[in-house]
C-alpha cells in the first residue's frame, strides 16, 4: 500500500489547489457563465422574452435526441428517424438496441455534451475544435432528420452563428458562444428532468419508460439519479476548464492566430480557408434547400 508522508501530501494538496484556482481570464469566463445562468433563468420564465432562447432550446432537444440515436447505434439499433417539433419536443425512432442504455442516454448524453462545451468555452482553440465536432454532429442529425424542416432551419441558423462568431474578434466571440450553448444545454437537462420526472410524473417520459423496463425504482427516483449525474457533469465541465486551460487572453489570442485562423485575423494568410466541416454543412444545406 503506497504511503504519503505529510510533506508529500501537502505538496499534492497545494498543487490541486493551484490548478483549481482561476486566473484572471478564467475568472472572467466564470463570471460570464454565471451571467448566462441568470439571463437564461429570467428569459426562460418570461413568456415574451423566452423566444430569444427558443432556438437554443431546440438545439438542446437536438442534443437529447441525437444522444438517443448515438446510443442506439452503439448498441446495434437501426435508426429510422430523428424529429424535432416546434413545441420543444422530439422523437428518435429506432428498432433494436438495448433500451436500458438508449433511454437514459438522452438526458445523460446531452448533459455530457453540455459539460464538454463548457470546458471548451474556457479556451479559444478548444472552442474551435468543439465547433468542428458540432459540425459532424449536425451532419449526422441532418441525415437522420432530413425530412424534418425545423431541423434544417435550426442547423442552418446555428451554422451561420458559428461562422459569424468564428470571424469576430479573432474568434474570441466563438469561445463565449460555445460556453453559452454548453450552459444552456446543461440547464435545460436539469430543468427538464425536474419538470418531467420529479415535479410531475409524465408517463411518456424517458424516466417512466426506463422505470417500466428496469423495475428497480419508480420514475421519480430515476429522475433524481439522472439529475445528480447531470449536475456532476456540469461541475466536471467547469473543473476541467479550470485545470486544462490556464492560458491568459493574450496567450489564447496568439495560439488561435495559428490554428484555423479567421480570414483577415493576425497570423492568418490570405488564402486561409474557413473550417471545411462548416463549409460542407452550408453546401449540403444549400443543396437540400434548392433541390
Amino acid at each position: 500500500m503506497p504511503y504519503l508522508d505529510d510533506q508529500t501530501f501537502s505538496l499534492y494538496a497545494r498543487d490541486v489547489g493551484t490548478q483549481l484556482t482561476p486566473n484572471a481570464t478564467q475568472k472572467t469566463t466564470l463570471i460570464v457563465a454565471g451571467c448566462y445562468i441568470i439571463i437564461i433563468a429570467i428569459l426562460w420564465h418570461v413568456p415574451v422574452l423566452s423566444w430569444i432562447i427558443y432556438p437554443f432550446k431546440l438545439l438542446t432537444v437536438g442534443f437529447h435526441e441525437m444522444s438517443h440515436a448515438i446510443a442506439g447505434i452503439l448498441t446495434c439499433a437501426t435508426i429510422h428517424s430523428v424529429e424535432l417539433d416546434p413545441d420543444e419536443g422530439g422523437e428518435t425512432r429506432m428498432s433494436g438496441g438495448i433500451s436500458w442504455i438508449t433511454l437514459p442516454a438522452g438526458y445523460l448524453g446531452s448533459s455530457l455534451i453540455g459539460a464538454c462545451l463548457i470546458a471548451c468555452g474556457f479556451d479559444t482553440n478548444a472552442s474551435k475544435i468543439a465547433c468542428l465536432a458540432l459540425g459532424a454532429f449536425f451532419l449526422f442529425t441532418l441525415w437522420w432528420a432530413r425530412r424534418n424542416w425545423l431541423t434544417w432551419v435550426l442547423i442552418l441558423g446555428m451554422s451561420g452563428l458559428i461562422v459569424l462568431f468564428w470571424l469576430v474578434a479573432d474568434s474570441v466571440a466563438l469561445r463565449f458562444f460555445v460556453l453559452f450553448v454548453g450552459v444552456m444545454s446543461d440547464l435545460y437537462v436539469l430543468w427538464d428532468v425536474i419538470d418531467d420526472t420529479i415535479a410531475r410524473k409524465v408517463n411518456s417520459s424517458d424516466a417512466s419508460a426506463f422505470a417500466r423496463i428496469c423495475g428497480c425504482f419508480p420514475s421519480r427516483v430515476w429522475g433524481v439519479i439522472w439529475l445528480i449525474v447531470a449536475f456532476m457533469f456540469f461541475i466536471a465541465g467547469v473543473l476541467v476548464g479550470l485545470v486544462a486551460f490556464k492560458e491568459s487572453s493574450s496567450e489564447q489570442k496568439e495560439q488561435a492566430s495559428h490554428f484555423l485562423p479567421a480570414p483577415g485575423s493576425s497570423g492568418a494568410i490570405a488564402s486561409a480557408p474557413m473550417p471545411s466541416v462548416l463549409v460542407m454543412i452550408v453546401t449540403v444545406i444549400s443543396w437540400k434547400l434548392l433541390s
